[in-house]
């Protein structure tokens, strides 16, 4: 164990992140691509993302309190292991049986199971190897969702070339392989955790895990943040789950739709970079609205799909926008929530993110393939932008700007 400031674990930590995701965002290109490719069908992929989401709306908070009792590291790594082994089946179940997509939901609905709190557990943990490397919580975060967006920026760009030159199914190999290099790099850091206190509710699994709802209500600050968050789960992710991928297999064009996603991750890399700027200048709220209503502004030209160059500029834009979005809200959760509870209300992030499109992209998928892509890109983007001014509207604004714990 390092005992003088030094910044090994937070890097190691920040690399495990880069890694876990690039494998995740791969999926997140794949699997739409394959159960359309399978389909033909919009109303497919939405189906597929809804179903495979319901583990980890049942899950997050069981999987909250065994970031907060069995360690932030040792669960990244065991989540990275298991659910290298799961991307693994798909090509597996292909080589042996047909694919079909009931097949693939199955597969999918396994692999979201094992991996529910991989991504929660890094960002738990980031306090701890913060505090190692002598860093601020703002800067810890702006360079750990930066290093997110460069992840999340990759996977699209690897996961086009692969489906290009490897085909779809072997695809899932490469996802597998940079998984378990995820779960290498974590093995390699070394780092005190703040643990869960011996408290009577502990014997009682249910309010263990409950205890991060209980602290959502007492904390409006960051439950107007969730708010926003749900908001762009529910309303923008299927703009990228579900309208862009039929548009663009439409045409056949992967590598196009690669390209703009991993454009617009690597511009939010950049607006995450910016986060700890952004601060000296500006307060945390209103960080909030220029990240939430940037986004829904730029989405508006976007939802007219306009030629692909304008599409890209647009889509650049609303990357940077979105950029700040992520630090500013684990900046708030690790300064509002003691460290021993930080598991759960991420985890609770992850229910927004995983729960939050379940009905959206099954809806989004049918109007989709009833009206059109042009019809229902529109429509979205017009309910992001009233979303994003009816929650950066809140009373409770001004209390995302105070501290109740400082690491």
């Amino acid at each position: 164990m390092e005992t003088k400031r030094s910044p090994r674990q937070f890097v190691l930590t920040q690399l495990a992140s880069f890694f876990g995701l690039v494998s995740g965002s791969m999926v997140f290109m794949a699997f739409p691509w394959l159960a359309i490719q399978l389909t033909g069908s919009a109303t497919s992929s939405g189906i597929l993302v809804a179903i495979t989401s319901i583990p980890g709306l049942l899950l997050a908070p069981v999987i909250g309190s065994i970031i907060d009792k069995m360690g932030r590291r040792k669960t990244s790594i065991v989540v990275e292991l298991l659910t290298g082994l799961a991307s693994l089946l798909i090509p597996l179940a292909a080589g042996l049986w047909q694919m079909t997509l009931p097949l693939l939901i199955g597969i999918g609905v396994v692999r979201s199971i094992v991996a529910s709190g991989g991504m929660s557990a890094r960002k738990a943990l980031i306090p701890d190897v913060a505090k190692m490397a002598g860093i601020s919580l703002e800067r810890a975060n702006s360079i750990s969702e930066s290093v997110f967006a460069a992840g999340f920026a990759s996977g699209p760009a690897v996961a086009a070339f692969c489906i290009e030159f490897l085909g779809i199914y072997n695809t899932f190999y490469v996802v597998a392989a940079v998984g378990w290099l995820s779960a290498g790099f974590m093995m390699l850091v070394r780092v005190n955790e703040v643990r869960e206190e011996n408290h009577d509710e502990e014997k009682n699994l249910f309010k263990f895990a409950m205890e991060g709802f209980r602290i959502l209500g007492r904390t409006p600050s960051v439950a107007i943040m969730m708010a926003g968050v749900m908001s762009l789960a529910m309303i923008y992710l299927p703009t990228e789950m579900v309208v862009l991928p039929k548009y663009f297999n439409s045409i056949n064009d992967a590598a196009s739709m690669g390209l703009l996603l991993s454009a617009m991750a690597a511009m939010t890399m950049v607006g995450s970079l910016m986060f700890e700027k952004f601060t000296k200048h500006m307060s945390f709220a209103n960080v909030f609205r220029f990240a939430l209503l940037g986004v829904a502004i730029c989405l508006v030209p976007m939802s007219f799909l306009p030629p692909y160059w304008a599409m890209m500029v647009c889509g650049l834009l609303l990357g940077a926008a979105w950029g700040p979005m992520p630090p500013l809200m684990n900046t708030v959760i690790q300064r509002k929530v003691a460290p021993s509870k930080r598991g759960r209300v991420f985890s609770l992030e992850m229910v927004i993110w995983s729960g939050g499109p379940m009905l959206s992209m099954v809806f989004a998928g049918i109007a989709v393939d009833t009206y059109g892509v042009p019809v229902v890109y529109k429509v979205l983007a017009a309910m992001v932008l009233t979303a994003g001014i009816l929650v950066t509207s809140s009373k409770y604004m001004k209390q995302i700007n105070t501290a109740d714990y400082q690491d």
